[in-house]
């Protein structure tokens, strides 16, 4: 009979602890997932109120707390860029109970800000991808400029009475602009606000020329006649403007520019979580009212699994470093 050596017993209770250690974990993250959701959700949209995201997230919550059966409030971190917000999430506790809904920026914030406390890739992991939103061109109704040639001779004859706003420095508006701004050979003044709905009030206003504003938050303006639709970003027209044409129709082919929407988790929440909340999410983007209020904005609803906004967030951080290369964008220390 072969007797076991005390070293081979040694390492056998080692091996064997090791697995049984392993498979108590695994029943702690199946037990955190059937237990989850126990109290209330915070999603936090790093932008102020107004804006595209802040909009989809108050038009999703009310149904993915039905979906959850806990409330999800809405947590607006403006500042930097998204940067403040979005920080706040990749330190939260990875349990599922602090979520990020963001937009662009957080794929194109690399090639504009050279200090970023985090790295959307791996330290955030996807949860659901909501929507793709087209943004529109668009002036106030005071302003005699009717389309897209008359903007682009007047920005390279009188540049100096041209500006155009943004929600901020990395802000889809801004990031559309600037590749618009490069494809026309233009350059005016870009003046950032704090948020959407700070750049739309002024636009309405007059004080700015211009803006590439996402569809939802300015079709309320250009329905009642305050703002005047000159084209929109995607490669093809908007349902909600069927009328109003591309960049692209206007003289420049090749334009498509789209923003989306999606909602991240801090990296290494458990995936009984993340797969949970990933199926409230598509529950509620089924949902009919939740469906007509979105496109009624212009919004295209996605819905998918997790991997399919982690592909897709890969795909965008790649895309932007390649414009980065054509498009000279401020950086930002």
């Amino acid at each position: 009979m072969t007797q076991i050596k005390p070293t081979q017993r040694t390492c056998f209770f080692f091996f064997l602890g090791l697995m049984c250690l392993g498979i108590g974990f695994g029943f702690v993250l199946s037990a955190l997932g059937q237990d989850f959701p126990n109290r209330p959700i915070r999603m936090i949209v790093p932008y102020s109120p107004g804006g595209v995201t802040d909009i989809t997230a108050r038009i999703v919550t009310t149904h993915l707390s039905e979906a959850l059966g806990q409330s999800v409030v809405v947590d607006n971190r403006a500042g930097g860029a998204s940067i403040v917000g979005t920080d706040a999430v990749v330190k939260a506790k990875p349990d599922g109970y602090t979520l990020l809904l963001t937009s662009s920026a957080l794929a194109a914030n690399h090639i504009l800000f050279k200090n970023i406390p985090y790295d959307p890739m791996r330290d955030l992991m996807g949860v659901s991808f909501l929507t793709t939103v087209p943004t529109v061109l668009v002036v106030p109704d005071a302003n005699p400029i009717q389309n897209i040639k008359e903007l682009v001779f007047q920005a390279k004859t009188k540049p100096d009475s041209m500006n155009y706003g943004s929600a901020g420095n990395g802000s889809g508006n801004h990031l559309t602009a600037e590749v618009f701004q490069n494809a026309a050979g233009i350059h005016v003044q870009h003046i950032p606000y704090k948020g959407g709905g700070a750049v739309m009030a002024d636009l309405v206003a007059g004080h700015i020329t211009f803006v590439f504003a996402v569809l939802p938050t300015a079709y309320p303006f250009i329905t009642t006649g305050k703002l005047r639709a000159l084209a929109v970003s995607s490669s093809s027209r908007n349902s909600a403007l069927s009328d109003v044409p591309t960049v692209a129709e206007s003289g420049y082919p090749g334009f498509s520019v789209t923003e989306w929407v999606g909602v991240f988790a801090p990296n290494n929440t458990p995936q009984a979580v993340i797969d949970k909340l990933n199926a409230a999410f598509n529950t509620t983007l089924k949902h009919h009212e939740v469906q007509t209020r979105l496109k009624a904005l212009g919004s295209d609803v996605i819905g998918g699994a997790p991997s399919q906004l982690d592909s897709y967030l890969r795909t965008e951080v790649g895309k932007w470093s390649k414009l980065a290369e054509k498009v000279k964008f401020e950086v930002v220390d």
